[in-house]
C-alpha cells in the first residue's frame, strides 16, 4: 500500500511539473505576442506619420522626386507586409528606415526646409517614433529569447515539442544603414 502512495505522490509531482512548465511557455508565448504587438503599433504610427512628412516636403524638394517616390513604395511595401513574421517585416521596416535617412540628409539641403515649423514637428514625433520602435523592439527581443530558451532546453522542450510551442523569430534589421536611427536635426 506505501509504495501505490509513493508512485501515486510521484505522478502527481509529474504531472504538476508539466503543468507549471506549460503554464511557463504559455506567459512566456503571451510576451512575445505582446511584444510583436507593441512593434507593430509603432510601426504603424511611422508609417502613417510618413504621408504628412512628405506631403510637408514635396513643395521644397520637387526634384527629388524619385527619393519622395521611392519612399511612398517603401511604405507601401511595410504595408504590405504588416501581417508576416518579423523576419519579412523587418527587412521591409529596415529598407523604409534607410529612405527615411536619405530624405532627412536631402533635406538639410533645403534652408527654407529646415525652417518650416510643420517639418520639425513632423521630424520630433518621427524621432519620438523611432525610439519607441527601439524599446518596443528590444522588449520584444527579449521576450523571444526567453521564449527560445524555455522552448530549446531541457525538459521544457519536452513539454513544448509535445504541445506544439515553437521558436519565435527576433525583429532584425539585416541593412546595417537602415540600423541607425534617422538623424532628424537640422
Amino acid at each position: 500500500m506505501t509504495t501505490f502512495w509513493i508512485i501515486l505522490a510521484i505522478a502527481v509531482a509529474i504531472v504538476v511539473f508539466i503543468i507549471s512548465i506549460y503554464n511557463r511557455l504559455v506567459k512566456n508565448r503571451q510576451s512575445v505576442e505582446e511584444g510583436w504587438s507593441g512593434i507593430d503599433v509603432q510601426l504603424k504610427r511611422r508609417s502613417n506619420l510618413i504621408p504628412n512628412l512628405l506631403a510637408a516636403v514635396k513643395g521644397y524638394m520637387s526634384h527629388e522626386k524619385d527619393l519622395l517616390e521611392s519612399i511612398t513604395k517603401m511604405r507601401s511595401r511595410a504595408n504590405e507586409v504588416a501581417d508576416k513574421g518579423p523576419a519579412e517585416r523587418s527587412k521591409a521596416e529596415g529598407a523604409l528606415g534607410a529612405g527615411l535617412m536619405n530624405l532627412f540628409a536631402v533635406m538639410e539641403n533645403y534652408p527654407d526646409l529646415k525652417a518650416n515649423q510643420n517639418v520639425m514637428d513632423f521630424q520630433s514625433s518621427l524621432q519620438e517614433i523611432e525610439d519607441q520602435i527601439q524599446m518596443s523592439r528590444r522588449y520584444y527581443n527579449g521576450a523571444v529569447r526567453i521564449m527560445n530558451i524555455s522552448v530549446e532546453t531541457f525538459p521544457s522542450n519536452l513539454v513544448a515539442n509535445y504541445f506544439g510551442f515553437r521558436t519565435a523569430e527576433y525583429f532584425e534589421i539585416d541593412d546595417a544603414n537602415a540600423r541607425q536611427v534617422p538623424k532628424v536635426e537640422f
